[in-house]
């Protein structure tokens, strides 16, 4: 087996995470999922506590961003919040993972804000619930084919189009628009934009509903004409057709890691709970024995936990480089492609080493084999991780490689 130590400063926070999601989140997880589009109410009480470990620069469980300074504190490696974020996650998912995509002020948007923002962008919009909003009807895992539109006008930018699957798009104080400026200038002239419930012509269409994250509310947003300050678009301005999408592009290089993080703490939900319900039927699960020597459930857990061992190994890194200004690009999309890919393997084959428990409502084990589909789809499904990392690994761009 391979571990990664955990940072010693980081313990209270996963303890902390841990006993929220064990005392809060287990115990509602059921009663969330069949009543779906009811918000949990049990949730409010944890609002404060992250927005105060995210403000104290410790960190939390939830979507808080990634800010590259150019300067260097201290010699020597980090562990600082990005890692401490995603520890935080993963203790939280494996409660329940739509519970934390539902927590007050902690959506993805914020991510984006967190990520890239100015100052006085962030001072502005703080305390902001802000969901992210990028998929279009005609637009799935291509983001460079995004057709909202913002028309600037005077001091106003007017923003036209159709957004769907918005993780908390209805419960959120705003959302975090990808809009282009200019069509004709392709991947570069793609923004962000911050545009907050109540504005004239922002309307949610309808809430959908879902195979799982049935906690978390997914909607359809619609924007006819409608105007936000100029000092609402996140970044620059400017279209650098040089540079391209590189500059919106930088949030998935922040949330692919967290996505990744939750999709460990399903998994490592899942194998615990097979863990338990194997040993309790007899079978013995031995480290040191070959594998081919063993029964064969223990054989197929041992390979699953593998499989999440090094999920989790490469969204430490992916966060552990962030942290330490790197650029980490093609680390986020590997984590993403391989936690993706491995919860959804994992949770679906832990049901069929339970057997019938792990197909009825006595375990969570069949709630979980549910949500885990969504975690290998949102925020870049798997054939679009895989994309970026052959052209990161051969050196192609997406022009020369699609």
């Amino acid at each position: 087996m391979i571990n990664l130590e955990v940072p010693k400063k980081a313990g209270t926070l996963i303890n902390q995470a841990y006993q929220a999601a064990a005392e809060v989140f287990r115990p509602i997880s059921r009663k969330y999922d069949r009543a779906e589009h009811t918000y949990p109410a049990e949730l409010d009480m944890f609002a404060a506590l992250l927005d105060g470990l995210n403000s104290s620069g410790e960190g939390g469980a939830g979507a808080a961003g990634v800010r590259r300074s150019e300067k260097s504190e201290k010699p020597g490696n980090r562990n600082g919040s990005n890692l401490n974020i995603v520890l935080g996650t993963i203790e939280m998912c494996w409660g329940d993972v739509g519970l934390l995509l539902s927590m007050p002020r902690q959506g993805l948007g914020n991510a984006a804000i967190g990520s890239v923002a100015t100052d006085e962008q962030l001072k502005k919009f703080s305390g902001l619930w802000a969901a992210m909003a990028i998929t279009e009807p005609d637009c799935g895992s291509d983001s460079a084919a995004i057709t909202a539109t913002a028309r600037l006008d005077g001091d106003e930018y007017v923003i036209n189009g159709e957004k769907i699957f918005v993780t908390a798009g209805e419960r959120a104080d705003a959302v975090v628009v990808w809009a282009t400026l200019d069509k004709t200038k392709g991947r570069a002239a793609i923004k962000s934009f911050v545009v907050e419930k109540g504005t004239p012509g922002f309307e949610v269409v309808r809430v959908e509903h879902k195979l799982g994250i049935r906690a978390s509310d997914t909607a359809v947003l619609r924007f006819e004409n409608v105007r936000v300050p100029k000092e609402n678009l996140l970044g620059t301005p400017e279209i650098d057709t040089a540079k391209g999408f590189a500059g919106v592009m930088q949030t998935f290089d922040n949330t692919r890691p967290l996505v990744a993080a939750m999709a460990i703490g399903v998994a490592r939900a899942a194998l615990e709970e097979t863990r338990k319900i194997l040993t309790d039927a007899g079978v013995t699960i031995d480290y040191d024995k070959p594998v081919h020597s063993q029964h064969a459930a223990a054989a197929t857990f041992l390979r699953l936990e593998a499989d999440y061992e090094s999920a989790y190994l490469l969204t430490m890194e992916s966060a552990w480089m962030a942290d330490n200004r790197k650029p980490n690009s093609l680390q986020a999309s590997m984590a993403k492609a391989k936690a993706g890919r491995s919860v959804v393997e994992i949770t679906l084959k832990c049901v069929e080493l339970a057997g019938t428990f792990g197909y009825t409502e006595e375990s969570l084990l069949e709630k979980w084999s549910r949500d885990a589909k969504i975690l290998d789809i949102f925020e870049g499904t798997q054939q679009i991780q895989q994309l970026i990392v052959a052209r990161r690994i051969l050196g192609k761009t997406s022009a020369e490689l699609k």
